[in-house]
């Protein structure tokens, strides 16, 4: 995803009927499904394992069509998709991955790329499949998002053609190669191809997502100034991967520091408790302090540590000089902190019942000649309108360079939009499965902190692969989908498939 994922509740979101009145899983979506899972479990993890092989993340300034990786990627797609005696159509940016010759359809959605990967974090290489470091695990990048659900989904579609299964409706498997940095192209495809009437993007959370805050981010420049001749100063300040990360990683650096300094910062280190680990290193009054937190995808903010803010509270106690370095630190601690929300933030914080609360996360230090620029994730839901909250971000920076008499600009924000589905017809199938291979009862609709490929599709909700009340580890330094979970989106995604085309 470019998306998303949820530790959100399983929150009640207003159904036409009640879902206790669709049918129950037919006997031939359940038998489907247990020949999936009795047939080709460990041919869908040799599939995947050929899948991660490809470092599929996007190359700027080389289009996904002239990228080797993907160019190679989808060749190891359209020669498993044969194998299996699927259909397969290259659209560039796109590929579709067919079961069935009907005019209606189901659509499938799901992507190639992936998010960038620090190496050297992983036990083994990050496009290895790792099923031996932890039992239990297969850990690679992409093998929760998005590659595992694409095998999945194709051998899904292969138990249904062993089965001949007569269907009313064709499946279509549409792996879109861009979804983590340019969602052009496929806007493109969208509005000059027909879709499939009806579609489930396997690329986000259990049971049935519904709901999408809007991704934004925030870029503030802190121009850098010539440092004071006298007494201690930050010079240098970083952290951070990608913008949809929740960095584990940040590293300060103060001139003209003392033992006395350092004794008082390693004192306070000791006093945090929430999985941050610092280390200090002085030479010749230069001290070097980095932060080491835990990494997440930024729509989950609370599945992992900051090492940004934290690194920036560690360094609070000073009022730092307005230098570039100290401006930013200081900026951090008054108007973001440890919260999660934007609460520090003016008046930009908000909570919609359902979607949840926005949450504010500094993803991203970016190093320049003349200043420093902070990206700010945010995640909003619905309840104010961009140019609402755009003049509240807006109002809160003026002020506070006024206040502080800092030397900073403020760069152009993206504040993406919510997106919100309540009436897709077959919603109550995919929460009847659900129900019935989890053994959850009762199962509502969630909403989920990023945003998925549904928003450009008719009638799309999401469907897994990511169990709620779980940590999402896609686009973290440690991406993994547990063999038994991975067993079991077999045995849904067969189901809903049959549920779907019959």
């Amino acid at each position: 995803m470019f998306k998303l994922f949820s530790l959100l509740p399983l929150l009640t979101l207003p159904l036409l009927v009640s879902p206790s009145f669709a049918a129950p899983v037919s006997d031939l979506a359940d038998k489907t499904a247990e020949y999936a899972v009795a047939t080709y479990t460990e041919s869908m993890v040799k599939s995947l394992a050929e899948l991660v092989k490809h470092n599929t993340v996007a190359q700027e300034g080389i289009a996904s069509t002239e990228n080797p990786a993907h160019i190679a990627f989808k060749a190891e797609l359209e020669k498993q998709a044969k194998n299996l005696g699927l259909d397969f159509t290259d659209h560039g940016y796109i590929v579709v991955i067919g079961l069935g010759d009907n005019k209606e359809r189901v659509g499938i959605i799901t992507h190639g790329d992936i998010q960038p990967v620090n190496p050297s974090k992983w036990a083994k290489s990050p496009f290895e499949l790792d099923t031996t470091t932890e039992p239990g695990k297969l850990i690679a990048r992409g093998t929760e998002d998005d590659k595992g659900p694409i095998s999945t989904a194709l051998f899904a579609m292969k138990a249904i053609k062993d089965k001949g299964i007569q269907l009313n409706k064709r499946l279509e498997l549409y792996v879109y190669m861009a979804e983590e940095s340019d969602w052009g192209p496929l806007q493109e495809y969208v509005n000059n191809n027909e879709l499939p009437q009806t579609n489930i993007t396997i690329d986000a959370s259990y049971p049935v997502v519904t709901a999408e805050k809007g991704y934004g981010t925030l870029k503030i420049a802190f121009n850098k100034q010539k440092p004071p001749t006298i007494g201690a100063y930050l010079s240098h300040f970083e952290g951070g991967y990608f913008g949809s990360q929740i960095p584990e990683d940040a590293k300060a650096v103060i001139e003209n520091a003392t033992v006395q300094l350092l004794n008082s910062l390693m004192n306070k280190a000791q006093t945090y408790h929430d999985g941050i680990n610092f280390n200090f290193e002085l030479k010749a009054k230069q001290l070097v302090i980095t932060a080491l937190g835990k990494s997440a995808h930024s729509s989950e903010p609370e599945g992992g540590v900051n090492a940004i803010p934290y690194l920036a509270d560690l360094l609070s106690d000073t009022r730092w000089d307005n230098n570039g370095a100290g401006t930013l630190v200081n900026f951090i601690n008054d108007n973001i902190g440890l919260g999660l929300e934007g609460k520090k933030f003016g008046k930009i914080a908000y909570h919609d019942d359902f979607m949840g609360p926005m949450t504010v996360s500094p993803t991203v230090i970016k190093q320049h000649d003349s200043n420093i620029e902070l990206n700010i994730n945010i995640r909003r839901p619905k309840g104010k309108t961009a140019q609402q909250l755009r003049s509240e971000i807006t109002d809160t920076i003026a002020k506070w360079k006024l206040n502080n008499l800092a030397d900073i600009t403020e760069l152009d924000h993206y504040i993406g939009e919510p997106f919100v589905q309540n009436d897709a017809p077959h919603i109550y199938t995919l929460l009847n499965v659900f129900s019935k291979y989890t053994g959850i009862k009762d199962a509502k609709p969630v909403s989920i902190g990023g945003g998925t490929n549904s928003r450009l599709f008719p009638n799309a909700v999401s469907f897994g692969p990511s169990m709620p009340n779980t940590i999402y580890t896609g686009h973290s330094e440690h991406e993994f989908i547990t063999m038994k979970q991975f067993i079991l989106n077999l045995k849904m995604y067969t189901a809903v498939m049959v549920e779907l085309a019959q």
